[in-house]
C-alpha cells in the first residue's frame, strides 16, 4: 500500500512539474532586467610566457577566476586571450592581474 501511494505521489509530482515547465511558469534564475542592462565587453590581451600546450590552459583559468569574467578565448600561437567580461563588475586591469600572477603577463593589445 505505501508502495502504491509513494509511486502514486512521485508520478503526480513528475506530471505537476513538467505541466510547469511547459507552460512557460518556470523562470530562469538572471532575471530579464538584468541580462537586457548589462553592457558586456570584449578585450584581447596579448600574452606573454606562454610557451607549452599547458600555459593557455593556465591563463584561461586565472582569467576565468576573475568575477564579471563570462568567457575567454586563448590563442597559443597568437599569444593572445580574448575575454568577454561585464566593467561594471571588473577591469581591464584586474583581468591582465589575474593572468599576470599566473606567471604570464598581460596586456591589452590596441
Amino acid at each position: 500500500m505505501k508502495r502504491t501511494l509513494l509511486i502514486s505521489v512521485s508520478l503526480a509530482a513528475a506530471i505537476a512539474g513538467g505541466v510547469v515547465i511547459a507552460s512557460g511558469a518556470w523562470h530562469s534564475p538572471v532575471s530579464p532586467a538584468f541580462a537586457e542592462t548589462a553592457k558586456l565587453e570584449t578585450l584581447t590581451f596579448a600574452v606573454q610566457n606562454m610557451t607549452c600546450a599547458l600555459c593557455p590552459v593556465t591563463v584561461k583559468k586565472a582569467m576565468e577566476g576573475v568575477p564579471g569574467v563570462s568567457s575567454v578565448t586563448v590563442d597559443f600561437d597568437a599569444k593572445t586571450a580574448t575575454v568577454v567580461f561585464d566593467p561594471s563588475v571588473t577591469s581591464a586591469d584586474a583581468i591582465a592581474s589575474a593572468s599576470t600572477n599566473a606567471g604570464y603577463p598581460a596586456s591589452v593589445t590596441g
